[in-house]
């Protein structure tokens, strides 16, 4: 055998033994991004676990890996007078200034969402942090928030350019309707988690991918049950112009709420809605308008004694003023009795919604209404 010979013969060894190092160098690299995305953990920290043993408590997840503070969650007690005192504070939450602590009072809220933890190696100051969270806006069809945990253990609603933050906490929706959170937006939420502490030199910890999707599915198939709408129907007769529509909508106390006109309740929140059947906004265009839709959104509406018989009340009024017939969502003429019935039905479907912890109107509620 020649030399030539010998040294192909070890040549096409060595070039073997360095493709079976490279793909198990990938293998490995592969494994460990996968155990970085799909962490696992014992501890659920989502209501479903907690309803399942009993307990009010949830996990707390990686708030203590660096000696970091941990992350601060609403908690939830245990029937439904508690589900229901907790979202009347979650609505109230948002809007309430800070602690006298100088915490933010807005928090996740772990009936709806799943946090992953975000803890830095280092704090991090929150002007080179915002350009990346600010673009944290959603996973899929699922709104995000984040969260933040300064150096001096402030929580923070808002980051705030000039503090430094030890961690952050990514909150994700569960459920809305479109759907349950999927693992594809789970996905897409926990490599934007990644992504932040590859830049940012974090450990990212969360719950388990199977219990966030179980989970969701659980909200989801809670909130189907309770989702309903109510509709009415207002025939004009004919095209008149949406100007004059609009003009007859505004003076019976409409006001503009994108290409929808709303109903407000003292509250501040709206009752109904008022919208054309071809889903044109009232100042778009100079087309004429037939048919008007009048909508109770149930779960987005605060409870009251006469939601429908309200929304038929102005019905009739709109109806008078533009010449227009009102029907049913099946084209039928409303009768009274028809009317009181439907009212009493929708007590017991607010009942239902305070008991599920999703009391109507409520900050969660629009959440997974939405």
């Amino acid at each position: 055998m020649s030399d030539l010979q010998i040294g192909l013969i070890v040549l096409g060894v060595l070039l073997i033994l360095m493709v079976l190092g490279f793909n198990w160098w990938q293998d490995r690299r592969v494994r460990r991004r996968m155990q970085a995305h799909f962490p696992s953990n014992e501890h659920d920290p989502l209501l479903g676990a907690a309803g399942q043993d009993g307990a009010g408590s949830h996990g707390n997840h990686g708030g203590n890996s660096h000696g970091a503070p941990q992350r601060r969650e609403p908690g939830l007690g245990n029937g439904p007078a508690a589900a229901s005192t907790s979202a009347s504070a979650a609505q109230a939450a948002a809007h309430a200034p800070a602690h006298a602590d100088g915490d933010d009072a807005e928090e996740a809220d772990p009936a709806c969402e799943v946090v992953i933890e975000v803890t830095f190696a280092e704090p991090v100051r929150g002007g080179d942090l915002l350009p990346v969270t600010q673009s944290m806006r959603a996973a899929g069809r699922k709104p995000m928030r984040v969260f933040g945990q300064t150096d001096k253990a402030r929580h923070r609603a808002r980051l705030r350019p000039d503090e430094h933050y030890a961690s952050l906490q990514i909150a994700v929706l569960l459920a809305n309707r479109s759907g349950p959170l999927t693992a594809i937006e789970w996905s897409q939420a926990w490599a934007r988690a990644q992504d932040l502490g590859e830049r940012f030199d974090a450990a990212i910890e969360g719950p388990d991918q199977q219990a966030v999707l179980e989970q969701a599915a659980r909200l989801d198939d809670t909130c189907a049950a309770l989702d309903t709408q109510v509709g009415l129907t207002l025939l004009l007769g004919g095209a008149q112009p949406a100007a004059e529509v609009l003009a007859v909508a505004r003076d019976l106390g409409f006001v503009h709420d994108g290409p929808r006109l709303v109903w407000m309740s003292d509250t501040g929140l709206p009752r109904f809605t008022l919208t054309r059947a071809d889903g044109a906004a009232f100042d778009a265009g100079m087309a004429g308008v037939e048919r008007l839709n009048l909508l109770l959104d149930v779960p987005c509406s605060p409870p009251d004694d006469r939601a429908f018989g309200r929304m038929v009340d102005v019905g009739r009024q709109l109806a008078q003023r533009l010449r227009a017939e009102l029907v049913d969502d099946q084209g039928k003429p409303l009768a009274d009795a028809s009317v009181a019935v439907i009212d009493e039905r929708l007590q017991v479907l607010f009942g239902q919604l305070e008991q599920a912890g999703l009391r109507a109107g409520s900050e969660r509620a629009l959440r997974v209404f939405s």
